[in-house]
Formats: structure tokens, sequence, C-alpha cells
């Protein structure tokens, strides 16, 4: 493999200034001049032959070619990061206190065994476990690290690592369905009664995607809005109305044959589980190892295969 000794010239310091927004910025940063700084754009230009920024007296911007390029070049800065930090990172044990948030049903399912071998392996470990279904604050509230199960992550500073997918389904008991009839299609959810997570930004928003047909968007009619789960699936075994759960949720509903699975010729949405916490950056040993059990044991898809699909 021959690869360019100057790949990596001058990628730092790109990134820099548009993290910090201005040369002079990134000169007091870095510790050297701003006429360093600027010459080594200038630099980094002339070698890819593509102008990078766009330059006036009082702002800077990124060329369509810039942001491409800046995409890659942080990805590049992160890892390398890592890989330095890695040195000294591996030849510490994981200890003291590692404070984790979880929902409950997942973890108790899911999380507890890999906690146990957690334990094992790094006993001065201790551990502090939040088990609710509520949303943190990961910095403010001090953790290093949570599990959430969600069909879309909302934008953050966080970082996020997937470590799971389940399929959710739309279920609702044998006895509401004779009360209230069978809905054939997903628009027939307009007549129903359904029961919807809170936690979400659009509850009664449910997408239906099936293999030959168009996807459907339903606002469902939302008589229980709930942001616990357990209580979601609670108060559909007792006929209250359809809901939309992950299957790790349902284990013993579906096992019982409790609960009818509608519309199982559409597509299962996936529900992906992450691994999330507040920086790559100087990550700890006790978080990188949790991560790394997390990844090689958590499932990778769900337990129950669509009856139909």
């Amino acid at each position: 493999m021959n690869l360019d000794t100057k790949l990596f010239d001058g990628v730092v310091i790109f990134t820099q200034v548009i993290e910090l927004g201005s040369f002079s910025e990134a000169a007091d940063k870095t510790g050297h001049s701003t006429s360093y700084i600027s010459k080594a754009i200038t630099k980094l230009e002339q070698r890819l032959n593509t102008r990078l920024l766009h330059r006036t007296t009082r702002s800077l911007s990124l060329t369509p070619e810039g942001k491409l390029f800046h995409q890659q070049c942080v990805q590049m800065v992160t890892d390398a990061e890592q890989a330095v930090g890695m040195l000294d990172s591996n030849l510490q044990t994981p200890s003291g206190t590692l404070k984790i948030s979880c929902p409950v049903t997942f973890g108790l399912q899911y999380l507890q065994p890999i906690l146990s071998l957690y334990m094992r392996l790094y006993p001065q470990v201790k551990l502090d476990i939040d088990f609710s279904d509520r949303r943190v604050d990961l910095v403010q509230d001090g953790y290093d690290l949570a599990i959430r199960a969600t069909h879309q992550l909302e934008d953050s500073s966080l970082i996020c690592k997937r470590i799971g997918q389940f399929h959710a389904y739309t279920i609702a008991t044998p006895t509401y369905l004779a009360k209230h009839g069978i809905p054939q299609s997903p628009e027939d959810l307009i007549t129903h009664q359904c029961i919807c997570y809170s936690n979400l930004k659009q509850p009664n928003r449910w997408v239906f995607e099936h293999p030959q047909q168009d996807t459907v968007t339903i606002d469902v009619p939302q008589v229980i809005s709930c942001n616990n789960s357990d209580m979601e699936l609670a108060m559909v075994l007792d006929h209250h109305g359809i809901c939309r759960l992950p299957s790790f949720y349902l284990t013993q509903a579906l096992a019982d044959n409790t609960i009818t699975v509608l519309f199982e010729d559409y597509h299962q949405p996936e529900v992906d589980i992450y691994a999330i916490y507040p920086s790559r950056k100087h990550l700890t040993p006790k978080v990188r190892c949790l991560i790394d059990l997390l990844v090689e044991h958590m499932p990778s898809q769900t337990p129950y295969a669509p009856l139909n699909n």
C-alpha cells in the first residue's frame, strides 16, 4: 500500500478552524500564529487541488467540497484521538462507579445478564443503575451511559452506538377485537381506541410500510397516553385498546397467546437499541469495557420473526 506521507498534513488545523469559526481562534487554541493557520489551509487546498473555504474579511464558510471533506476529517481526527487514548486506557483496570440509565423491562431481560458478566470481569467497578423509562440528561445528571430503545434518535451532541435491534408489533387482545372489530388495514385504526407512548415526539403518528403498497401514515385516536411501556401493555391486556410495542415487552404475552398481532402483511418497524454516552474523547475504561460487552452480547435482531413475512 502506497500512502502519501503528507496525507494528514493540515487536517487537524482544518477541523479546528471549522469548529472555532475563525483562523484567529484556531491559532489561539493550537498555539500557532494566524498566518501559520492560513498558510496550512492554503497548502492543504493546494495539495487537494480543491477550494475548501470561502474567505472574507469577516467570515468563513465551507464550499460544497469542503463540507464533504470536513465530515470525513472529523471522523479521522476522532479515530486518531481514540487510538492515542487507548494506549493509556488499555493499561488501566476499570474501576470506580458506573452510573447507567436503562428502560425497566429491557434492562431486566437483556441488560442484567450482561451487567452480571461485567461485574465478574471487573470487580473493582461499582454499579449505580437507574431502571426507568424517563429521559435523563446524561451530562447534567452525571450518567456515564444510557440505554435507549427508539425508532429514531433525536438530534444530539451525545455519542450513539447501536447495540441491537428488535421489531415493533401492533397488538390487541382477542377480547378487544371481538368487541370492536378487527382492523383490516391501518386506515381502519381511526375508528379504534389506541394506546400511545408519550415519550415520542408524535406519539399517535404511526407509520406502516407494505412490500407492495405505498407507505401509510395514520394519526391514530389516542385514548391513553403513557410514558411507560409496561403500563401500556397492562392496559392492552385489560382490553382497553390497540398499541404498538417492541417485541421485548411481549415475550410472555406472545407465548401465552393473550395478544393478537395485527397487520402481519406489513413490514414490522425496527426499534434500535442504542448505548448513549457523552463523548468519545477520553472514554474511561469502565465505560469502554461495558460498551464492548454490549456490542458482543446484545441480540442483533428480534427474537420473534413476523408470522407471515
